[in-house]
């Protein structure tokens, strides 16, 4: 079976021996913390296809409606009151043992951060929803600051300093990704010798090209997910089933 013991103990062995691991985390590693992931068999745009107008750039501009239901969105957002898991706290192991090179995460909950992984090792290549910035000047926010003023009675907050748009400082679909956070996440990914995709579907790009770029590089592969990936091919391990027990069981003791 593939998640038998004789797997397992040969992947462990390859965290042991690598120098350089650069782990790639999606939705999945934070389901058990409480946050739905997205394309998954419950995720959010699964059970709701209508809900991605509300990541999507245009929409959210063009339409105030969009824009009132994200902030009740975020306001109810999960997000808030989750707490890192067994799997989160696996990567922090891994830092802490010397191995960790960089987290590309596709995530933007910051779960990573509040784990105890080094802030300077993470790359969050679609924003972090824990600021809300302005469309029009650029300004950053603490996102619970605008989130008073929704709870407050502000359906649709507009920017404290020039009355723009405001909106999470997450990438929505339609807005361009930030170059130079990118460039790193592949340059991170050429370094590796170890890479740990782990709850990604590896469908979004550019974040999933680390995959390639690092096989391609030298380094083994291994995706971590409950369902098949589209860049199974590429792995050296398959690990399918539960990030929770997998990632730790392979991550090994902190020194």
């Amino acid at each position: 079976m593939i998640n038998d013991s004789q797997l397992l103990d040969q992947v462990r062995g390859w965290v042991d021996e690598a120098r350089r691991i650069v782990v790639l985390t999606g939705a999945g590693i934070s389901t058990d913390s409480g946050i739905p992931d997205f394309r998954g068999p419950q995720g959010v745009w699964t059970r709701n296809p209508a809900a991605e107008r509300l990541a999507t750039i245009q929409d959210y501009l063009a339409d105030p409606e969009v824009r009132r239901n994200a902030w009740q969105n975020r306001l109810e957002s999960p997000t808030w009151h989750a707490r890192p898991n067994r799997g989160h706290q696996a990567i922090v192991t891994l830092e802490k043992r010397g191995l960790l090179h960089a987290l590309v995460t596709q995530n933007i909950d910051e779960l990573h951060q509040t784990a105890g992984n080094s802030s300077e090792l993470v790359i969050e290549v679609h924003g972090t929803m824990r600021r809300a910035m302005c469309w029009s000047c650029g300004a950053r926010f603490p996102m619970r600051d605008i989130l008073e003023r929704v709870r407050g009675g502000d359906p649709d907050p507009a920017c404290p300093r020039c009355g723009g748009i405001l909106k999470s400082d997450t990438i929505s679909f339609g807005q361009a990704l930030v170059p130079e956070v990118i460039d790193r996440a592949m340059e991170v990914a050429a370094e590796a010798d170890l890479l740990l995709a782990v709850g990604s579907t590896l469908q979004v790009y550019p974040a999933a090209n680390v995959v390639p770029i690092a096989r391609d590089a030298g380094a083994r592969v291994v995706i971590i997910n409950a369902e098949p990936t589209g860049m199974d091919s590429l792995a050296h391990a398959l690990l399918t089933g539960a990030i929770g027990e997998l990632l730790p069981a392979i991550a090994g003791e902190a020194a």
